[in-house]
């Protein structure tokens, strides 16, 4: 199909759904995008022009309005057609709203995340802007990723890689938060079937297989079903589904579940007109079926973050098959698809109704916080309590609910209400009980926070606790604003004993120099600023002492020209020199030594943390919940030399081909002695192209069972899950797991 049919169908599209849609201004948009990109092809070898009509074409099914779907047809010509037209163009065409959602999609294009962590946070911030200015910015660049990821088979495997790191890290979990389910899952799936194709090709297979074997039952229930509602004048649409692949994915290859354990396989969706209807269904189905404990969920009375409600049960059937159902009304149904952007009927430059500005409270706390952060660490903390914590929901005495990340303490909760309130708390209640504060919270509880006029403010201790990016930036800025003149004190007193750790005769204009030129580089104005930072920890320590390492480094080369690091006072050998195209980043230096320490084998996917090795030189790079670096970490004299790593996902999906890829883990397998086990694993780690370094037998069981220690190399995270899985269907395996050491 050509560019003109495309849009010729969009058009009638737009004119079927009586919505409104300003026609003209739509085809104005296309036949300028149309001049625009004449000429230009995609990888796949189509007309460029087919892309943006694609993209605008989804956001006519999302229901979207004029102005996002001129925007989706017009979103490139900016960048891509810099020698035609302009910003000040698209103004003078179509007007300042349309230009203005333009001009936030331009600068959203190309962002590449996992990369080098001063480029990461800067598209994080971008993406945050634009959202918070228009969140329509971030509903079509949604549908503009979902059509490049439906086309990402023209592209280069790795490139393809690439990106579906980028859509499975950020993409898929803003539409996630945004409640955005449609484009959610189908990202996540296709993303899943770049990233791990062997998975995602047997877990498709074995969906197929049980659905067939099993669509009669369903069909059978669903009939016996609809016979009731009709009995009951309830008038409904039903919807059968499977679960994603990416959703059996997680549970199979990540929890270690079978697909036969997996309850809420298949699913049918009953949608009625009120909310009263919603609860007789309810009924219906327990009464015709058997629930099973533990998997009834009312997201009506407890919405989701996201504002997703609905019921969801689920029950068995007669031949003894699971199935999940879930029941809801049409407006419910709407915002599950679509989320936020189910309710965003306003005309252009309208305010957003407040219910949509509830629902994206969590967008505007965080644009807001971050323009005071000036540590990366702080900010993707807040970036990931935002978008990828495991959340629990907690309860105010008034009824009213909070969602925070698992591991949230009452201090957390304090600040979620409000500011003020965690600035005077003194204490708090879990259930009526008095409770530490550092106490982790959980799903259902009530929480009471105890507060008093007379306290004096946050005590610094909380930031060794505290769960939340947001709590811990409230607590900084406290200190940053009421505390400025005793920061300073503690800030020079941490550089004076920096520079004493240093070791190195220096002048004061070098000192002066020194401290300058880390100031200019944590961008703060003037020293005091430096010093204030410091003193309320609004930057990591860790980093200023390796900055004024190398600035002094700097200096003595330059006077003697003597080399900076004795690779011989190493603690490790084999150790890598860091520089930005190396496997791990450790919170934005440079010119350090790393090693992945061999008493966890951490592996790309994994949280880690670097510690300094003694004289400052070298870091030992751990996963963070590592026993040993535990223990490290504990130790009162070494606070100042643990912090944040990640993993530079770029470089390690950019390896030449010659270069190792893959990283050792040990495996620990329990199972049923047998002759044949250790010829089975063998066998089936050969199929899956996995290597295996060492089979050791470490212990045997009076019951006849044997554990076995495996040394096998993996790519990543998901990868090793993958042959776990694997591993856990050979026969008289009872058990695989991940060893530490």
């Amino acid at each position: 199909m050509d560019y003109y049919d495309m849009f010729s169908t969009l058009k009638q599209f737009l004119i079927n759904s009586n919505k409104g849609y300003e026609l003209e201004t739509i085809t104005k948009a296309f036949e300028y995008a149309s001049r625009m990109h004449e000429g230009q092809y995609r990888k796949s070898g189509e007309e460029y022009i087919c892309h943006p009509v694609a993209t605008a074409q989804i956001c006519a099914n999302m229901g979207f309005d004029t102005d996002c779907i001129c925007s989706a047809l017009l979103h490139d010509v900016v960048e891509d057609c810099s020698d035609k037209t302009s910003l000040d163009e698209i103004k003078n065409h179509f007007g300042e709203s349309l230009a203005s959602l333009v001009d936030g999609l331009t600068k959203l294009k190309d962002m590449r995340f996992d990369t080098k962590e001063e480029e990461s946070i800067e598209n994080l911030r971008k993406m945050l802007f634009a959202m918070s200015k228009d969140p329509r910015v971030m509903f079509v660049k949604l549908c503009d990723r979902l059509h490049n990821m439906r086309t990402i088979s023209s592209m280069p495997e790795e490139k393809q890689k690439i990106i579906s790191l980028e859509t499975m890290h950020i993409f898929a979990p803003v539409a996630h938060r945004l409640g955005m389910s449609k484009i959610k899952d189908e990202l996540e799936d296709i993303s899943l079937q770049c990233l791990d194709w062997p998975a995602y090709t047997m877990i498709k297979t074995d969906i197929e297989k049980k659905f067939g074997e099993s669509r009669d039952f369903i069909e059978k229930s669903q009939e016996k079903i609809k016979s009731r509602l009709i009995m009951q004048n309830i008038k409904f649409s039903a919807e059968g589904r499977v679960k994603t692949i990416y959703s059996i994915y997680k549970k199979i290859l990540m929890k270690g579940k079978s697909l036969d354990e997996i309850y809420d396989f298949y699913a049918i969706r009953y949608i009625v007109n009120n909310l009263e209807e919603v609860y007789i269904v309810l009924g219906i189905i327990h009464d015709l079926f058997k629930s099973i404990p533990g998997t009834f969920n009312d997201y009506i009375s407890n919405p989701k973050p996201n504002s997703y409600q609905s019921i969801h049960t689920t029950v068995i059937n007669d031949n003894g098959i699971p199935f999940e159902v879930q029941i809801r009304t049409k407006e419910m149904h709407e915002t599950a698809e679509f989320g936020v952007a189910a309710h965003w009927k306003y005309k252009s430059g309208e305010e957003a109704p407040e219910e949509i500005t509830k629902k994206l409270i969590w967008l505007k706390s965080l644009v807001e916080v971050e323009k005071d952060i000036n540590d990366s660490e702080e900010f993707l903390s807040l970036i990931k309590d935002g978008l990828y914590s495991d959340e629990i929901f907690v309860y105010t005495p008034k009824g009213d609910v909070k969602a925070l990340p698992k591991g949230a303490t009452i201090i957390d909760f304090a600040y979620a209400i409000h500011t003020a309130i965690g600035n005077k708390t003194v204490g708090g209640k879990i259930n009526g009980i008095i409770s530490p504060i550092d106490a982790e919270l959980e799903t259902g509880q009530i929480v009471e926070i105890l507060t008093s006029n007379s306290s004096k403010g946050p005590n610094r201790n909380w930031l060794d606790f505290i769960k939340t990016g947001e709590a811990r930036n409230k607590i900084r800025q406290w200190f940053k604003k009421e505390k400025r003149p005793e920061n300073i004190l503690i800030g020079r007193e941490e550089i004076e004993r920096i520079f004493k750790q240093l070791n190195k005769t220096l002048t004061e204009d070098q000192r002066d120099s020194i401290l300058n030129n880390v100031s200019k580089r944590e961008r703060f104005e003037n020293l005091d600023d430096l010093y204030n930072a410091i003193g309320y920890k609004g930057v990591s320590l860790t980093k200023i002492v390796f900055k004024m390492k190398e600035e002094s480094d700097k200096i003595i080369k330059e006077q003697s020209g003597e080399l900076i690091l004795d690779i011989k006072s190493m603690e490790f050998d084999q150790a890598k020199t860091y520089s930005d195209n190396t496997i791990v980043v450790v919170d934005g230096l440079d010119n350090c030594q790393i090693k992945l320490a061999k008493c966890c084998n951490p592996i790309p996917g994994d949280a880690i943390c670097a510690f300094m090795t003694k004289g400052g030189h070298g870091l030992s790079i751990h996963k963070t919940n590592c026993a040993n670096f535990a223990d490290l970490k504990s130790a009162e004299e070494n606070k100042e030399r643990v912090f944040p790593s990640f993993w530079n996902s770029e470089k390690i999906n950019k390896q030449e081909q010659g270069e190792k890829k893959n990283f050792k883990s040990m495996l620990k397998i329990t199972a049923v002695n047998d002759l044949r086990l250790i010829t089975a694993i063998s066998s089936l780690l050969a199929d899956i192209k996995v290597s295996v370094h060492a089979i050791n037998e470490l212990k045997a069981k009076s019951d006849g069972s044997i554990i076995l220690n495996i040394l096998v190399s993996a790519r990543d995270v998901e990868h090793l899950n993958y042959i776990i899985g694997k591993l856990k269907t050979i026969k008289n395996i009872t058990g695989a797991d991940r060893q530490n050491g």
